[in-house]
């Protein structure tokens, strides 16, 4: 049962702490639409987000007057397009994003996902003509996000699916230069991609999951940032146990907060509630980052050893503090550490002490991967390709979700800093320290076999 005090919290939390219902995303199915006839195709495709999502920004904006809690974005994941592709054109794929782009501005919402294919074993047509499309299709569309999912813990890693988009990722950074390459923050390339995850540019509806579904994502650095400081001012010698439980409670209120507006969005709209994603995912305002939670904990420059261990006690304590307080929880729930979307991290880039390599490290303990990460503008597609397969391998390993999201600004160098605004926020150029030398091994292509430890059966 709810005590006064924890209502008082959470009501602090909402005022002075960021905390925000991040995003409420419905899920549609797609199959249904699928015809051999492309202007059929595209038809039903709008229709039928319209349909389902006509209400949604209504009732968000409903449920988030009644309890005085923001939800700051309404999206949608939509299944993947990939399977209504089979048969059709690159033209028609361009078709489709455009219909679903016009279909998420038709309802107001945000952002759509799932412009997305499973590739982890092999390409269909359908796939490749999607992946083929995607230079052209993000250039024309501005809401449509794609994902795609090249590897898991079972089948391994899909290196044929990884230089193709690879270079399509190099080849939308130039279709969107007017943009610097704005194109390619709406792509992030996955292992272990989940069905459920409510945050973009990752979201879509799995082939498991309902025919339609409410997942909401909820978020606050913010929150967990002053819990910590809070008892570090308390307890000057505060040890990191005690840090961990701190983070866990924190974690608990924020979870049933963000389960009661899921439910109720997903009543309101007479279909089921799936999963609320715990993950603390930072904006650019400042008191809304992860690194500033690893400051509070003691990481006085972001990169210095111990950084990835602090990483580790978050995350951990996130997830068992979520997972206590709903047994919905999903997505990828845990700290994601998208540099251009927090200011921290962002800053600790350009101070050099938070470099490519060690992130990279830190991201075999965080929820994802290398997110929203600035490339120079001559940037290879084997590096690129290189830099997935990286993030692919410790996915598979450690059995968890890691995701590559890099942007190739065109004509730009290491260092130069580039905003893109709103969420997307703003970044320092970098690079791997070695940015060649595995051109050989990537281009020989084929598939990476499943580690040994994925014959649990």
């Amino acid at each position: 049962m709810l005590t006064k005090q924890d209502v008082l919290s959470t009501i602090r939390m909402v005022r002075e702490e960021n905390l925000d219902v991040r995003a409420v995303t419905l899920g549609i199915n797609l199959n249904v639409c699928s015809n051999p006839d492309p202007d059929v195709l595209v038809k039903q495709v709008y229709e039928r987000v319209v349909d389902k999502a006509k209400n949604l920004v209504r009732f968000c904006n409903e449920v988030s007057d009644k309890y005085g809690l923001p939800i700051v974005n309404k999206r949608i994941a939509v299944s993947p397009v990939s399977l209504l592709l089979d048969g059709h054109s690159v033209d028609t794929a361009v078709r489709v994003c455009q219909a679903l782009d016009k279909a998420a501005d038709t309802v107001e919402i945000d952002i759509l996902g799932g412009f997305s294919a499973l590739v982890q074993k092999g390409i269909t047509p359908g796939d490749r003509v999607l992946i083929e499309s995607l230079p052209r299709a993000l250039h024309e569309t501005s809401r449509v996000c794609a994902s795609f999912n090249v590897g898991t813990t079972k089948a391994g890693i899909n290196v044929d699916a990884v230089v193709l988009l690879a270079q399509k990722i190099v080849e939308t950074s130039q279709s969107t230069n007017d943009q610097h390459g704005f194109g390619c923050a709406k792509i992030v390339v996955f292992a272990n991609q989940p069905e459920d995850n409510p945050f973009m540019a990752g979201a879509m509806l799995g082939p498991g999951e309902p025919e339609c579904e409410i997942n909401v994502g909820v978020s606050g650095p913010g929150v967990v940032k002053r819990a910590i400081e809070r008892l570090t001012r308390l307890e000057p010698d505060a040890r990191l146990d005690e840090i961990a439980e701190e983070v866990k409670h924190t974690a608990f209120r924020v979870t049933r907060t963000g389960e009661l507006i899921g439910r109720e969005v997903a009543q309101r709209l007479g279909i089921p509630f799936g999963v609320v994603d715990l993950s603390l995912a930072p904006t650019p305002k400042v008191g809304d980052s992860v690194g500033e939670i690893y400051q509070a904990m003691g990481i006085q420059k972001i990169g210095a050893p111990g950084t990835t261990a602090a990483v580790m006690l978050l995350n951990d304590a996130v997830k068992k503090g979520g997972c206590f307080a709903s047994s919905s929880v999903g997505g990828l729930s845990g700290a994601f550490i998208p540099v251009m979307e927090d200011q921290a991290l962002s800053r600790a880039v350009a101070d050099g002490t938070l470099s490519l390599e060690k992130l990279e490290a830190m991201t075999a303990v965080c929820s994802v991967g290398l997110d929203m990460i600035l490339l120079p503008g001559d940037t290879t597609p084997e590096t690129v390709a290189g830099i997935i397969l990286d993030e692919a391998a410790i996915g598979i390993t450690s059995r968890k979700t890691t995701g590559v999201r890099v942007i190739p600004v065109p004509n730009s160098k290491r260092g130069d800093h580039f905003d893109f605004g709103g969420l997307f926020g703003s970044g320092h150029v970098t690079a791997p320290l070695s940015p060649d030398g595995a051109e050989a091994f990537v281009r020989r292509g084929g598939h990476i076999p499943a580690p040994l430890h994925s014959m649990l059966n």
